[in-house]
């Protein structure tokens, strides 16, 4: 439903969860489900069908048979809402990119309604053979002529990494599942006019703003650059997550990251699970500190919300906030202050086999950038700060 109110213009009529004992290849349904869904799609004029999941080529053409109506399915439900939030150039390019190979991947089975054209011995060939091999040809030229554009736009935004490299100005990066609150923070704290709005994918484009952090002793500290990232969603099509990698890798190159939840969402730890898994297939280590910023006090309950406020007095790297109201907000920033102004450094230790608590605190520490296995022990690139060498050296 949510996905459905992200798309403007679309009006949900209703909705149903249709248990499948076994999914039928043809039409993904019963004939029996079949015809129900088509008696009740006709009698209320329904003009478009949503399945939250996957469709397959046939069984989208047999349905919009059946039908009379088309049919989108999750993901192209999402390339719809990504087309339409799209606004920079970079943006545009990685939506076309996303939508054409996902186009692609559905070719082989989309030209089975052609008649058979033969070639050779008849098992040569198949289907549609030769109108496949034309739009797949069709298909992978313009995908070739995004990649290149892309690549230019990649090598753009690699040079401004490289300059704001050269400025001492701290990166921290604000990530979580789409409709957490990333940009009513970003907004509350830059005084930015970003696209805050309650639905998915409000945020497409990646944006970044300059911030003074309160100092210590009061007034302005230190200036840091805060970036606003395109929200994560569980199911996210492979496709999409290539295509956007490179606006996602702002992530990689941030030196904190606070991860934004809705903590009045009912699937709130299942949320925070999917933006775990997808910050490490993008390679972000653990030696890139974290917070954990939980979001929407506002919208708790009493009890629930004192609750939360006792768990998160526990736990230091957790800070709940109301992005609306501003509650939370000056402890949050002071956090963030807090935890920059820890300066850390690169260095390479050696580490022979007998150490093995040694290596074991190190990664419970989440210094360890990387790590080789030699024939006399482990050879790691660490990213700590002066406090935890102290440390590691009484260790």
């Amino acid at each position: 439903m949510s996905l459905a109110d992200a798309l403007p213009g679309l009006e949900v009529l209703w909705a149903e969860v249709v248990r499948l004992p076994r999914v039928h290849p043809g039409m993904l349904f019963g004939s029996g489900k079949v015809e129900e869904l088509a008696a009740r799609i006709k009698a209320d004029g329904v003009e478009l069908v949503l399945v939250d999941g996957q469709v397959s080529p046939v069984q989208q053409r047999n349905l919009e048979k059946e039908w009379g109506v088309k049919l989108l399915d999750r993901t192209s439900l999402i390339l719809e809402i990504f087309a339409d939030r799209a606004r920079t150039k970079e943006g545009v390019l990685q939506v076309e990119l996303a939508a054409l190979s996902y186009q692609r991947s559905r070719l082989v089975r989309a030209w089975t309604h052609l008649e058979r054209q033969r070639g050779g011995f008849g098992f040569v060939g198949g289907p549609g053979e030769t109108q496949i091999e034309a739009d797949r040809r069709a298909i992978d030229d313009q995908v070739l002529r995004l990649k290149r554009r892309l690549e230019r736009v990649v090598r753009s935004r690699e040079l401004q990494r490289a300059a704001r490299a050269k400025v001492p100005f701290p990166i921290v990066a604000l990530v979580g599942y789409t409709n957490a609150g990333k940009s009513t923070l970003f907004n509350r704290i830059t005084g930015a006019e970003v696209l805050a709005k309650d639905m998915l994918f409000a945020t497409l484009d990646p944006t970044m703003r300059g911030v003074e952090l309160p100092s210590e002793h009061g007034g302005t500290g230190r200036r840091v650059i805060l970036s606003d990232t395109v929200g994560f969603i569980s199911g996210l099509p492979t496709q999409l997550v290539a295509a956007f990698r490179a606006t996602l890798e702002e992530v990689l190159s941030a030196d904190l990251i606070c991860h934004v939840r809705d903590i009045s969402h009912p699937e709130s730890a299942e949320q925070a699970a999917d933006v775990a898994e997808i910050l490490t297939s993008l390679g972000v280590s653990a030696a890139t500190p974290q917070i954990e910023v939980w979001n929407k006090l506002d919208l708790m309950d009493a009890v629930g919300r004192e609750a939360l406020l006792v768990q998160a007095a526990q736990r230091p790297e957790v800070m709940p906030v109301s992005a609306l109201t501003g509650e939370g907000l000056p402890a949050l920033l002071a956090r963030i202050a807090g935890l920059l102004d820890e300066e850390r450094r690169d260095e390479v230790i050696e580490l022979g086999f007998q150490d093995g608590r040694k290596r074991a605190w190190l990664h419970e520490q989440g210094v360890v950038v990387a790590e080789e296995t030699g024939e006399t022990g482990w050879r790691l690139q660490l990213r700590w700060t002066a406090r935890q060498a102290e440390r590691f050296q009484r260790f």
